[in-house]
């Protein structure tokens, strides 16, 4: 398939779209795999993935065919009725993940007001008046009021107080920190965690730690409730994050890479949870609709068919080891962690311009927390497009770290 022709974008109109995201100058066109296009032609390595949501790349031709083939029977229709590709797709979520149960929605944020719900409804059936959820430091969970007060993080709230109440907040992986907790706050439903937290810097929650809180939330009776929006469906080499501790959760958010571009985000839930939320106490107009469904329930066989998830642990950890070897005793490199296509490189002061300097060097990342470099690329990449991703990056830290600070 030929590309399509570059439409250069010449002298920008005024825009009348709303200015909530701080953009680069440019727009992209169209993509091919793990590259895209601008307007203007140029060409870039895209190691962002749409932020962990391109999971085949660009214009998969599997996946257009299949969505070209749905655009042509059904797009929409009323949850009113059965909608066959939801009960395809929940079957297989419910499969790879050993849940019983899934509810469909639109994005993470959805997903996660769903859980959130969820946890308080299985309070208030066990008579508990005020449910309390366990949160996290650091923690991103989305931007609605319900998941913006249990996100963990300080600037992202201000100006939109007040926040809602009944989250308790702890920091990751300290196993004393939440069993105080489980001693003091007898209102506590439910534990609600990313298992890598993303927007607070690729983080992960270690192995223990998820071991030792699914046991209190069993001794406690509380959900275990894993945000996997933007680390599940395969993006650390295991269909879901957690499964790397050998744990099950009782909800799970999931939202990004589940469509592979097409907005789709779902509640999986286990037996403790499935039958919490009744007709009439949830609900999504969008939510589960037909081209959603078909570009889920295509992702994921496209994923089995072709290994993605071996290939997400292999390049990842070539990607990682990489760059290991070429900042190695780089002063300023803090940290280089994650897993699979999940990969976060800690500077020691902030370096978000380095999304413009990686942009113009024909590469696409993103920082997050001030800090941290991510790359969340798609998970057909390949070793030697890891291997350039290495080629671009390393240089351009060490640069920016050999500079002197900007002042604050």
């Amino acid at each position: 398939m030929n590309a399509p022709e570059a439409v250069p974008t010449g002298t920008p109109m005024p825009s009348h779209v709303m200015n909530t995201y701080g953009r680069l100058p440019f727009a992209l066109a169209y993509g091919r795999g793990c590259r895209v296009w601008d307007t203007d032609g140029r060409e870039y390595l895209d190691a962002l993935g749409g932020i962990a949501v391109n999971t085949l790349g660009h214009a998969h031709p599997k996946l257009v065919a299949a969505l070209q083939d749905q655009v042509g029977k059904l797009i929409h229709c009323s949850n009113y009725y059965r909608v066959p590709l939801q009960e395809k797709l929940a079957t297989r979520l419910c499969e790879l993940s050993g849940l019983t149960n899934a509810f469909f929605c639109n994005s993470g944020l959805e997903a996660n007001e769903a859980a959130l719900k969820i946890a308080r409804k299985f309070g208030h059936d066990k008579g508990i008046t005020r449910p309390e959820v366990i949160v996290y430091e650091q923690a991103f969970h989305g931007r609605s009021i319900a998941t913006l007060s249990a996100t963990g993080n300080a600037k992202v709230q201000a100006g939109f107080g007040p926040l809602v109440e009944g989250f308790v907040r702890v920091p990751l992986n300290d196993v004393a920190a939440i069993e105080e907790v489980a001693n003091t706050r007898p209102g506590v439903v439910a534990v609600f965690l990313e298992v890598i937290q993303g927007e607070g810097g690729v983080k992960p929650a270690t192995v223990d730690y998820l071991q030792a809180v699914r046991r209190l939330c069993d001794e406690h009776d509380w959900l275990l409730m894993l945000d996997e929006v933007q680390c599940g469906i395969g993006r650390t080499g295991k269909w879901f994050a957690h499964q790397w501790a050998g744990i099950q959760p009782d909800v799970m958010p999931l939202a990004k890479g589940l469509g592979s571009g097409v907005p789709v985000g779902a509640v999986v839930c286990g037996p403790r949870a499935a039958g919490v939320l009744g007709p009439g106490n949830h609900g999504s107009t969008f939510g589960g609709n037909p081209l959603a469904m078909r570009a889920g329930v295509e992702t994921l066989a496209i994923m089995q068919a072709e290994g993605l998830l071996a290939n997400a642990a292999a390049v990842g950890a070539a990607l990682k080891d990489g760059l290991a070897r070429e900042l190695s005793g780089v002063v300023g490199v803090s940290d280089i962690r994650g897993q699979g296509l999940m990969i976060g490189i800690e500077l020691a002061r902030p370096c978000g311009e380095l999304l413009g300097r990686a942009a113009s060097a024909g590469l696409l990342i993103s920082v997050t927390a001030e800090r941290v470099i991510r790359l969340v690329p798609p998970l057909i990449m390949t070793l030697a497009e890891a291997a350039q991703v290495v080629q671009l990056l390393a240089p351009l830290i060490r640069q920016f770290l050999a500079e002197p600070a900007a002042k604050e």
